[in-house]
């Protein structure tokens, strides 16, 4: 009796984004035996960290890897940023947790979230070190992937979404 071979969900070439790293490439399909066990593993590259990542293909799923967004994600991504802010009244080291938290999530929305509730004006008071750190962190996620579905560049992107930022 022949296996039958799993379907993949991606392919060599795909952009794909990892919760923990954002948006990647994957660049091939790997065989490899670890502990004597033939896995089949997505080499995916990640330029922006100059880092290589290798996920096994039937862990994909669990760990959250998942295709970029659709234009209607974006658009919900989008209206989160036009959206006021709501900064809870809990401590800084809660907050940025849950910040980290949601950055990590992977989800474009929630690190709009982040991006809107972090976001400064000119007119409003300076953002901590630590603050900037975040905000930083999930502006860039939010670029990347906007950039990879709208195959523009990254800094096309920033300047996409600081105009959103500036509008609201």
């Amino acid at each position: 009796m022949t296996r039958k071979k799993p379907q993949l969900d991606f392919a060599p070439g795909d952009y794909i984004v990892y919760p923990k790293h954002g948006v990647g490439r994957v660049v091939e399909i790997e065989h490899q035996e670890i502990a004597g066990a033939l896995l089949e593993l997505y080499v995916v590259r990640f330029e922006k960290e100059r880092m290589t990542l290798k996920v096994p293909t039937n862990k994909a799923k669990t760990v959250g890897m998942r295709r970029l967004s659709n234009k209607q994600r974006i658009q919900e991504a989008f209206s989160t940023l036009k959206g006021r802010a709501r900064i809870k009244r809990t401590m800084w080291s809660r907050r940025a947790q849950e910040y980290e938290a949601k950055i990590n999530s992977g989800d474009i929305v929630s690190i709009a979230e982040v991006v809107r509730d972090l976001h400064r004006n000119a007119d409003q008071p300076e953002q901590s070190y630590s603050e900037r750190q975040i905000y930083e962190a999930a502006l860039g996620r939010l670029a990347r992937e906007l950039a990879a579905v709208e195959d523009i560049d990254e800094n096309a992107a920033l300047e996409k979404l600081e105009k959103v930022l500036m509008a609201a």
